[in-house]
């Protein structure tokens, strides 16, 4: 099989298992009856696992200099724990078996984002040609969850979890292993990646830029139950978001350009402020499913900017170590502080006070960008100036 047609199918198959697990686990929980502040704790304690499980699994790619190996034994534990997870009813198991989800699935996104990119490359295509298929099993998915919840019960996801699962190994069989750089693995070279401080300010702004959009992935399905709309609705509401990714990624050949990742990364915190600001105003289920389309707009270009600005600054050994500390900023950190802050926060700020939060945030994120692209332009100016001055 082709390289890069495995690899789109297999992207398929892995955002179809996202799409279960990050859109839909707060709303199966939510339909066991627990409250917001106990769906925070459930989410945010398998955040706290993805802080130290993302590093090791990068790390032991890195090491043993391949992604498709760990994928293998990351998919084979993920399934057997979905299904337990889908299958259980009591608060204790649901905190247990959701940190073990955490530690095992969340791990595979920077690992695939890492054998997405390093495969476009040898092959001499867009990330965005590879990584549009991974939105539109997300987009597929979420619609059919929907369904599935709506017409045979939240119990049948533990099933659909399992299926999906097993169809993704016999998958990921068949895929090249990521093409390697060479270069023997060094801490120091981590190290100095880390600690200089372009790095850290671009750390910090993707932070800053997640936890609002983290917060809104977790609650969103909460928040749309709370206007009156159903699972059914709840699937369309992601269907409309991951479907309006797969344009963006399939012309990211056109507009992602070298150079302008700041700008992009500007570009999309100011449509998540908007999105979010009009959310805090809408009452109405549909209305509210509606305006995910402005997810073409917001994560799409966020993410696959921050992936290649990553990838430009990141040392070539350590490439799934870059993208996973990238992963742990956007679905760990920030997770974590969206499921525990942000529980607390919706149950007392509701709906409207809630988006007008997380829109203030993503304004933060925006002028936050701005600055950094004004000091990086500097930067750049004042180093083409003195080249030419020593020339």
């Amino acid at each position: 099989m082709n390289a890069v047609v495995g690899l789109r199918m297999y992207n398929v198959l892995f955002f179809a298992l996202l799409a279960i697990f990050i859109s839909f686990l707060p709303v199966y929980l939510d339909a066991q009856g627990l409250s917001a502040v106990r769906i925070g704790i459930i989410v945010g304690s398998g955040g706290f696992v993805s802080i130290f499980s993302s590093p090791l699994w990068g790390m032991v790619s890195d090491r043993f200099r391949t992604i498709r190996g760990i994928l293998l034994t990351l998919i084979v534990c993920s399934t057997v724990v979905g299904y337990f997870l889908y299958t259980s009813n009591s608060f204790a198991m649901l905190v247990i078996f959701t940190m073990l989800l955490y530690f095992f699935l969340l791990p595979m996104d920077p690992l695939t984002e890492s054998l997405n990119f390093q495969t476009s490359q040898a092959a001499g295509v867009s990330y965005g040609s590879i990584r549009m298929f991974g939105a539109l099993g997300y987009a597929v998915m979420s619609l059919t969850v929907g369904y599935v919840m709506l017409y045979f019960g939240k119990g049948s996801l533990g099933l659909l979890f399992a299926a999906f699962g097993a169809v993704s190994f016999v998958v990921c069989l068949t895929l090249r292993d990521a093409p390697t750089s060479g270069k023997p693995v060094s801490l120091r070279s981590l190290g100095r990646f880390l600690s200089h401080r372009e790095t850290l300010m671009f750390l910090v702004l993707i932070f800053v830029a997640a936890v609002p959009s983290r917060m809104n992935d977790t609650y969103l399905g909460v928040h749309m139950r709370a206007l009156g709309g159903s699972s059914e609705l709840v699937g369309q509401a992601w269907f409309l978001a991951a479907g309006s990714e797969i344009l963006v990624f399939a012309l990211s050949f056109w507009w992602m350009r070298s150079g302008r990742e700041m700008a992009l990364i500007a570009f999309a915190s100011f449509f998540y402020f908007l999105r979010f600001f009009l959310s805090a105003w809408i009452t109405d289920p549909h209305a509210m499913t509606y305006l995910q389309l402005l997810q073409v707009f917001t994560f799409p270009i966020l993410y696959s900017a921050a992936i290649q600005y990553l990838y430009r600054i990141v040392p070539d050994e350590w490439k799934a170590t870059g993208q996973t500390v990238l992963a742990l900023l956007f679905f760990g950190i920030s997770g974590i502080v969206a499921s525990y802050a942000g529980g607390w926060l919706y149950e007392r700020l509701e709906g409207h006070g809630f988006y007008l939060l997380l829109s203030g945030m993503s304004f933060a994120a925006f002028l936050f960008s701005l600055v950094l692209l004004a000091v990086y332009r500097s930067g750049r100016t004042s180093g083409a100036a003195e080249d030419r001055q020593t020339a």
